[in-house]
């Protein structure tokens, strides 16, 4: 991990944070996981956006 830092939250978004945690993960675990899920999601909208956006594009609920 490279150099730490603070960032300043609430005491409330704090223990919000802390209910997405497992047992044993450190606040950078629990954000670092969530980021890779919200990544994960964008990336797979864009492509959907894309897929969509051809002609010859037929979404599964048409078929």
């Amino acid at each position: 991990m490279s150099e730490a830092t603070t960032i300043p939250v609430t005491k409330d978004v704090r223990d919000r944070l802390k209910q997405y945690g497992m047992k044993g993960e450190t606040y950078y675990d629990i954000l670092k996981r969530l980021m890779d899920k919200v990544d994960y999601k964008s990336f797979m909208e864009r492509q959907y956006k894309k897929l969509e956006e051809k002609e010859k594009f037929v979404s599964l609920d048409e078929i």
